[in-house]
């Protein structure tokens, strides 16, 4: 690495919620405090009030009437607006991606380094279930773009010099569908320091209302059961998880305080996890608060739930299933303490990943470096 402090730019795809993604972005401007954050829109009020401090810069779309709530709808045009970008003053471009923010245009010498949340799921592996569940006007134009945008897609995997992967199953997904190597980061998690209280006999589930989350499966086997669960979060399934629950269901909505979240994980009893996530941030938040989960035998937290320790895995994403998870676990409890939870849980500390990150750039641009002089020895001893 050279003695010379690169410029760095950190590219997310958008901003107008404060989630597992933009964290990554947070713990990135910490590692490197003076970097400029470009990305598609930004929304200061769904944002942190410490995020205003920082060098924001959105592309074309931010000027478009309704931006940050309509932004999905220009899905066609997103990836000619990240390369509308001109990042040529930077010597370190660090993407933070789910969707279109890796295909950013960078000088020959500069490093391009990819954090990987997910190839792009609605055009990839998850293509087909969108399309299921999506309107007739979306399902009709969907075979035609979703076509164009794979080969964008994996044109843009091809600029990235580096890729760093959110977990090990999303390694795997890297390699199938852009085959690339990446290395393993995990991704930043809050970790819960507040006292433990005593556990009160209901289930928690915390994330956005869609499809995806499978929240559904939560509040049916609950139902089923007639345990009490406790729903944090909002969404366009909220109407339909409302016609299926018991009365043993609670809707909190999304707008409770971190303070109020952090009280639900530590008394719950247990956290529910029936969606298949890249990694599953919640999961380890819940841990954290010495709340065992009970997830989804597949997907991210795999990597983070230990069985019968700090929780269990369902085989099926179905509500028998998972409600044989829940008596199972009423059964048999978890062998690991609370402390001993929080303890596995800062193995995914915002402080160990701003460490490892700083650490792998650092190489990585060292990397490059050599590479680079290499390159041109050989170019020099060619025309000697």
């Amino acid at each position: 690495m050279s003695k010379k402090e690169p410029k760095v730019a950190i590219v997310h795809d958008w901003l107008v919620g404060y989630a597992g993604g933009e964290r990554v972005v947070d713990a990135m401007k910490h590692v490197f405090p003076n970097a400029v954050i470009y990305t598609l829109v930004y929304d200061p009020d769904h944002m942190p009030e410490w995020f205003r401090s920082y060098d924001i810069r959105t592309s074309w779309f931010q000027k478009a009437p309704f931006s940050s709530r309509l932004y999905k709808a220009m899905l066609p045009l997103m990836p000619r607006a990240f390369e509308a970008f001109d990042l040529t003053g930077y010597d370190l471009v660090l993407s933070s991606s789910s969707s279109f923010s890796k295909g950013i245009i960078t000088r020959p010498d500069a490093v391009h380094i990819c954090y990987c949340h997910t190839p792009i799921r609605y055009v990839w592996d998850f293509y087909y279930t969108y399309r299921t569940n999506a309107n007739p006007l979306v399902r009709l134009i969907m075979p035609g773009l979703m076509h164009r945008l794979r080969i964008w897609d994996k044109c843009a995997a091809d600029r990235v010099d580096y890729f760093i992967a959110n977990s090990h199953y999303i390694a795997r997904r890297i390699k199938k569908y852009y085959r690339r190597d990446s290395d393993v980061i995990y991704p930043c998690c809050h970790i819960n320091e507040s006292s433990f209280v005593e556990k009160e006999d209901f289930y928690l589930t915390v994330a956005r209302l869609t499809w995806y989350k499978r929240v559904d499966l939560a509040v049916q086997a609950c139902t089923k059961l007639g345990k009490r669960l406790v729903v944090i979060g909002s969404g366009g399934e909220l109407g339909k998880l409302r016609a299926m629950a018991g009365p043993t269901i609670e809707f909190k909505g999304g707008d409770l305080s971190d303070e109020e979240i952090r009280s639900c994980y530590l008394r719950a009893k247990a956290f529910l996890f029936p969606g298949e996530e890249d990694f599953g941030i919640t999961s380890v938040e819940a841990q954290s608060a010495g709340t065992p989960v009970l997830a989804y035998g597949r997907g991210g937290a795999c990597e983070s739930v230990l069985p019968g320790k700090t929780g269990y895995w369902f085989k099926e994403q179905t509500v028998d299933s998972l409600a044989d998870c829940i008596e199972r676990f009423e059964r048999d409890g978890v062998a690991y303490s609370k402390e001993e939870m929080r303890a596995h849980s800062r193995s995914f500390s915002e402080e160990r990943f701003e460490r490892e990150l700083k650490e792998y750039c650092e190489r990585r641009m060292a990397d490059w470096q050599q590479e680079l002089q290499d390159c041109s020895h050989r170019e020099k001893m060619k025309s000697e």
